[in-house]
């Protein structure tokens, strides 16, 4: 079981967020937020947990049997 301080609320994340603003600047802001994109999917790649879509399977193209053609 978690200790209460371990939960964090809206908030919470409302003064980190008043934090990074004043810290990093808000033209700074586009440019972190894209780079720990980046770093997380890189992260979800190495790991093989690729799930953003990007399958490197093909899916099948071989045409299914319908049931007019079966007959």
């Amino acid at each position: 079981m978690l200790p209460t301080f371990a939960y964090i609320g809206t908030n919470e994340l409302l003064i980190v967020g008043a934090i990074v603003l004043v810290l990093f600047g808000g033209s700074k802001l586009p440019q972190l937020a894209k780079g720990l994109g980046e770093g997380i999917r890189e992260f979800k790649k190495s790991v093989g947990g690729d799930s953003d879509g990007d399958n490197t399977t093909p899916p099948s193209t071989t045409p299914t049997e319908t049931a007019s053609s079966a007959k």
